[in-house]
């Protein structure tokens, strides 16, 4: 090429990606917008966010204290810090009775990571990954942006809202599966398998070829049932937990995956460059969090009183056909008895009687203008006093 020869130019567009064109999180839109009123004076009630209200447990900030205190806090190995990939391992024994090496453990910067990395790891560009519908509106975005193609399952009350072995295989038969996405207990509606369901659910993904992935981040918050791990069915799933809601540890961005073993290297390899490690100071705190079991018990029960109020007022004040309650910390109700525009509803709420939930838009694009999710993660007085706000506003 000579010196008059111009190189042509690749033409740009100021604008964001076409990945990035992904739904809000509508939750986090409503924790903003409640976030407002408050600092205009007003005093809200909060049951949009699934974040408990409790305070990150004593053992568990002692621990940090201490690592504070002594001194140089660094990266760990990609896959976390060996102290806690191997008490994570001996938790599924004594909770589970399933053997889990520490070597398929790899400690994550939050359940959030966690998807990250089993979606990178898992699939290829272009690959059909089923989810739950109602369900977490995370997964249909990260999915989104990362070039999945997202297979929404509608659940129905006829199943319990749970996804069965049946409904898998009609979607794979219409276009392979690559892999499915299962919560149990769920978000946004509390429900949970049976270890029978989950069992056959398993089995049909393993025999299909599918990937599964198990979102256990809300096990140890089960109110009925019985819960039990995709580990105890599959060495081949993948299991994606968290610190954030039994442990109350949502600001410490912290989480751990079980991987089968053909994953894990891929997972490091991956882990290794978007994310380093996750924090030492959230992983040196997090050893503490299994020893403070006496401490987030007593939290859970608050949640149960909560729960045990909102079953029975809420009937009380119209809103008399949700979701089953199994586990988590919320309640998944029509709002068809008042509105078929669950956004506006919510909308008119928080402005009008200071409640914030989120509208089942955010966790179901199809029927979720019917729907509102009340979390009830706060306390047992507050959660009285948000139905109490709504009964009146409804009243107006």
């Amino acid at each position: 090429m000579n010196r008059d020869e111009q190189v042509p130019l690749i033409e740009r567009s100021d604008g964001p990606s076409r990945r990035s064109a992904v739904a809000p999180f509508i939750a986090m839109d409503v924790k903003s917008a409640a976030n407002a009123l408050e600092a205009a004076g007003q005093r809200v009630l909060h049951m949009e966010i699934g974040e408990p209200g409790a305070s990150t447990p004593r053992l568990v900030r002692e621990a940090a204290r201490a690592a504070l205190d002594g001194g140089r806090l660094g990266y760990t190995e990609a896959l976390g810090w060996r102290p806690l990939r191997e008490r994570i391992a001996r938790h599924y024994e004594e909770l589970y009775g399933v053997t889990v090496p520490t070597s398929r453990i790899a400690v994550t910067t939050g359940s959030s990571a966690g998807f990250n990395l089993a979606f990178l790891a898992a699939f290829d560009h272009g690959d059909r990954v089923a989810i739950a519908a109602p369900g977490y509106p995370a997964y249909r975005n990260i999915l989104a942006a990362l070039g999945l193609h997202v297979v929404e399952l509608p659940t129905s009350a006829r199943d319990r809202h749970a996804v069965t072995p049946e409904m898998l295989e009609r979607a794979h038969a219409s276009g392979p599966l690559a892999g499915v996405l299962i919560a149990s207990p769920a978000n946004p509606t509390g429900t949970m398998m049976t270890p029978a369901a989950l069992a056959a659910l398993i089995a049909t993904a393993d025999r299909l070829g599918i990937r599964f992935i198990s979102d256990e981040i809300y096990h140890r918050l089960v109110y009925e049932g019985t819960e039990t791990t995709a580990l105890a069915f599959s060495d081949e799933a993948i299991v994606i937990n968290s610190f954030s809601k039994y442990y109350c540890m949502t600001g410490w961005r912290i989480g751990w995956m079980v991987l089968p073993e053909t994953l894990v290297r891929p997972v490091e390899r991956i882990g290794q460059s978007l994310y380093i490690s996750a924090p030492d100071l959230s992983q040196r705190a997090a050893l503490a969090a299994f020893e403070a079991t006496e401490e987030l018990e007593e939290i859970k029960a608050g949640y149960a009183a909560n729960r045990r109020l909102l079953l029975e007022r809420l009937p009380e004040i119209g809103f008399d056909d949700f979701f089953p309650v199994d586990g988590a910390f919320y309640v998944y109700a029509s709002t068809r008895r008042f509105t078929n525009d669950s956004a506006a509803f919510a909308k008119a709420m928080l402005a009008e009687a200071g409640v914030a939930a989120t509208p089942g838009l955010d966790f179901d694009r199809a029927r979720g203008d019917g729907y509102i999710r009340f979390s009830f993660a706060g306390a047992e007085a507050e959660i009285a006093e948000a139905v109490d706000r709504i009964a009146g506003w409804l009243k107006r």
